[in-house]
């Protein structure tokens, strides 16, 4: 008998055998799990939310304060040519 044929014999048993009893209260547990997981998920996506917007807002007002586009004043003054 090779191994496949073994293993699907093997499982055939398990299948052919009786079957365990299912708890009375497994469904309420799972409609309970997977509310908490939805609420976390939900508040997990209402955190990174809200810091992306903080990091928008924080990036707008250095934006506004620091000018960032153009050019720092010159420190020199340019020689003056004629006169």
């Amino acid at each position: 008998m090779t191994r496949s044929e073994r293993e699907e014999a093997e499982v055939r048993q398990l299948l052919d055998g009786p079957h365990p009893t299912v708890p009375a209260d497994l469904a309420p547990r799972a409609l309970a799990r997977g509310t908490r997981q939805r609420q976390r998920r939900r508040t997990a996506r209402r955190i990174l939310w809200l810091t992306l917007i903080a990091a928008v807002v924080a990036f707008a007002v250095w934006a506004a304060v620091a000018d960032p586009w153009n050019p720092p004043p010159m420190r020199t003054t340019p020689p003056l040519e004629g006169g």
